[in-house]
């Protein structure tokens, strides 16, 4: 039979780390785990963890919910995998975190047990991803050095947060960027920070510094002043937020025909998994919008995931995958990060924390 559990584990950060949902000093993730019961010692690996103040089971109850679903399943006493996976894909609406997790652990295990989830030049050692450099947010000097020390370590598309300095500051130090900087890729998030009477505006002076996108101008749900901004922007716009709360193929088709972004940042860990990950691909590419894949502070187990399934689904376009590195105790793992490309070694060894003590299921 098939079984399930997850187990809580704490990432704690090199040094705080300023979002714009406040300072993360650390993210607690669960690292999710389903073996067979005949053969225990071949376990799939997996993770979990909501965004604070960002995912959609971002709630005080997670753990007792992961807890229950994974007693559900036992209890289920399920032996095929396609009804396990589409068990996981069932709790993608209400629960995307946990559906990641559960996905992908059962994906690991399907294939070998490995954590080789896809067989891609990426995965064989062939070939690296290309990945943005992001620079967190800072004063302008701050931000300055950051994106020295990108450009310097052979980043050629830089990511910026704009949004939490005065306007007419973030045009300075955009200003300063592209002087310093005349070849760099400037990709823009502004979190939805900027007004909508004055969204327009404020894209139109961006445009000057020749930035290749500007993800989520303006809050969630405003699809009609979106939908204007997309029309006449001089810099394309990407969305970010505005898919999280979306969990239907209605949903997500009437976004896109309403809105017309010209492209989509798809984050797996807020969206439901690989599966509702491929969905908005398959909607995106419908419409002719264009799609980057972006990881989310996962510890080394979801973003190997994320790393893989990308290479697999976008290889040769730049996308924001992580490195695992903010983190002091990060799981140790094949991938590496040299220059711009994220590499992944098969030959090297993967370490697991320890197992808790098995508990008898009432």
């Amino acid at each position: 039979m098939l079984q399930l559990a997850a187990t809580p584990y704490t990432l704690h950060f090199r040094k705080p780390a300023p979002t714009s949902r406040g300072m993360l000093t650390n993210r607690t993730i669960w690292l999710v785990r389903a073996w067979r019961s005949e053969a225990p010692d071949a376990i799939g690996w997996g993770e979990c963890g909501p965004m604070p103040g960002l995912s959609r089971d971002d709630t005080p109850a997670f753990d007792a919910t992961v807890a229950r679903f994974c007693a559900e399943f036992n209890q289920a006493a399920m032996t095929r995998m396609e009804a396990a996976q589409r068990w996981a894909s069932e709790l993608a609406a209400a629960w995307p975190a946990f559906a990641f997790g559960v996905e992908t652990a059962l994906r690991d295990l399907a294939t070998g047990s490995r954590q080789q989830l896809w067989d891609t030049p990426f995965t064989r050692g062939e070939g690296g991803l290309p990945t943005h450099g992001l620079i967190w947010m800072d004063d302008v000097d701050g931000i300055l050095r950051q994106v020295e020390a990108k450009v310097a370590a052979g980043f050629d598309v830089i990511k910026l947060k704009i949004g939490a300095l005065p306007f007419a500051e973030e045009l300075v130090l955009l200003r300063a960027v592209r002087a310093a900087f005349p070849a760099v890729d400037l990709r823009l998030d502004a979190n939805g920070a900027f007004p909508p009477e004055v969204a327009l505006d404020r894209l139109e002076s961006l445009a000057q510094f020749g930035v290749s996108l500007v993800e989520q101008p303006v809050s969630p749900g405003q699809w009609d002043v979106l939908a204007e901004l997309c029309r006449h922007s001089p810099v394309p716009l990407a969305l970010d937020e505005e898919l999280i709360p979306l969990d239907t193929p209605a949903a997500r088709a009437a976004l896109l025909a309403a809105v017309r972004p010209q492209y989509l940042i798809l984050k797996p860990m807020l969206l439901g998994g690989i599966a509702a990950s491929e969905a908005w691909i398959a909607e995106a590419r419908a419409h002719n919008i264009g799609w980057i894949v972006n990881s989310l502070l996962e510890s080394a187990i979801g973003l190997n995931a994320i790393c893989q399934w990308t290479s697999a689904v976008g290889a040769g376009q730049v996308h924001g995958l992580g490195t695992g590195a903010l983190f002091t105790n990060n799981l140790q793992s094949p991938l590496r990060l040299e220059s711009h490309l994220l590499q992944y070694d098969p030959s090297a060894a993967w370490q697991f924390p320890p197992l808790p003590p098995p508990q008898e299921l009432d």
